[in-house]
């Protein structure tokens, strides 16, 4: 078994959603979450589409504001965009750099900051 095949089964069970896109904006991959998340929007439809063209024209100018950030400097690499009252979560840009800390891309992360109401432990 490969090492990305243990990195996808990370993000895949996840139950945030994670969208990647290259330096492109170009959508490269959506995670179970994701794809049920944005379904209303096109789901799984969006993989290869450009992630600006799913944003306000505020949002397509702080994305690549960040981009830009991430890119002068290889410590760069998250910046918190904004709390979600509704969900109560905290939303991140967060840079992907390969082995030699070059950027390659960037995801947005969610933290939900709701107490889990999961059993600790509940195997049943």
């Amino acid at each position: 078994m490969e090492l990305n095949d243990f990195f996808k089964s990370v993000l895949d069970a996840d139950r945030a959603a994670v969208v990647i896109c290259g330096l492109d904006h170009t959508i490269v991959y959506m995670n179970s979450a994701a794809v049920s998340r944005y379904q209303k929007r096109g789901g799984k439809e969006l993989l290869g589409k450009n992630l600006l063209d799913c944003h306000s024209e505020k949002s397509k100018e702080m994305i690549i504001k960040v981009l830009d950030w991430f890119n002068r400097s290889p410590d760069n690499n998250i910046v918190y965009t904004f709390h979600n009252e509704k969900e109560n979560k905290d939303v991140y840009m967060v840079a992907l750099r390969d082995s030699a800390g070059e950027l390659i891309g960037y995801y947005e992360k969610h933290e939900y900051r709701d107490r889990e109401t999961m059993k600790m432990y509940d195997l049943s």
